[in-house]
C-alpha cells in the first residue's frame, strides 16, 4: 500500500530551523565550489560562477520536480551569498582554505541541503519516498555539478560515504515528521546525524565496498 502524502503546509512545516538550514547549505555548498576553483587557480569570474552553480545546483532542480517557484529566482539574498562566499574564497588567505576544508564545506552544505529538500518536498504534498529522493538530490547534486564542470570524477563514481549521509538526513527528516516530531526537532537531528556520518567517514576514510565480481 502506498503511502500517502504528509499533510502539511510550507509556513507549517518551513520554520526558522529549516530557513537557516536552507541558507547554511547554499553558503557552505557556494564556499565550496569556489574552493574548488582555487584549487584550479581559476579567475574571480570563475570562483563566482562555480559558486553559484554548487550553491543553487541542487534547489533549482528539486523545485522544478515538486512544481515549486525556482527559489533563488525571485530574491536577490540567495546569489548575494553565492557571490559573498566566492569574493571571501578569493580575498581571503589561502592557508585557510588548506587541507580538508573543501570535503568539510561540501559535507556540511550536504546535510543542510538534504535536509531541507527533503522537508521542502513533504511541503509542497509530495509523498515521503519522493520526498526522501527530493532530499537526497538537493543535497548531491550540487556537488555533482561542480565536480563534473571542473573535471574532477563525480561524487556518484567515487565508493566515499556520501550519498549515503545526504540519504541518512533526508530519511530521518521524512521520518521524523511523518511520526509527529516538531520540524526544528526533525531538521536539526536530521541534519546533525548526516552531517555526523559524513565527518566521520572524511576523519577515518570510510568508504562503501565495491562491486568486485
Amino acid at each position: 500500500m502506498p503511502l500517502a502524502p504528509i499533510p502539511v503546509h510550507l509556513p507549517t512545516l518551513i520554520g526558522p530551523t529549516l530557513h537557516t538550514l536552507d541558507l547554511a547549505g547554499i553558503a557552505v555548498f557556494a564556499v565550496s565550489g569556489a574552493l574548488l576553483a582555487a584549487e584550479k587557480k581559476q579567475t574571480l569570474v570563475t570562483f563566482a560562477f562555480f559558486a553559484v552553480v554548487t550553491g543553487v545546483g541542487g534547489g533549482t532542480v528539486r523545485d522544478l520536480l515538486i512544481g515549486a517557484p525556482v527559489f533563488w529566482a525571485h530574491e536577490n539574498a540567495t546569489l548575494l551569498i553565492c557571490l559573498g562566499a566566492a569574493l571571501a574564497a578569493w580575498l581571503l588567505p589561502a592557508g585557510l582554505w588548506k587541507g580538508k576544508a573543501l570535503l568539510w564545506c561540501d559535507a556540511a552544505g550536504m546535510a543542510a541541503y538534504a535536509t531541507y529538500g527533503a522537508a521542502k518536498a513533504l511541503a509542497y504534498g509530495i509523498a515521503p519516498l519522493p520526498a526522501f529522493a527530493m532530499g537526497v538530490l538537493t543535497g548531491c547534486l550540487g556537488g555533482i555539478i561542480r565536480d563534473v564542470l571542473a573535471g574532477e570524477p563525480s561524487i556518484l563514481m567515487r565508493p566515499e560515504l556520501y550519498v549515503t549521509a545526504a540519504a541518512l538526513s533526508a530519511a530521518l527528516l521524512v521520518g521524523l515528521v511523518h511520526f509527529g516530531a516538531p520540524s526544528d526537532v526533525a531538521a536539526i537531528a536530521a541534519a546533525s546525524a548526516g552531517f555526523a556520518l559524513r565527518g566521520f567517514a572524511i576523519a577515518r576514510g570510510l568508504s562503501l565496498p565495491a562491486y568486485r565480481r
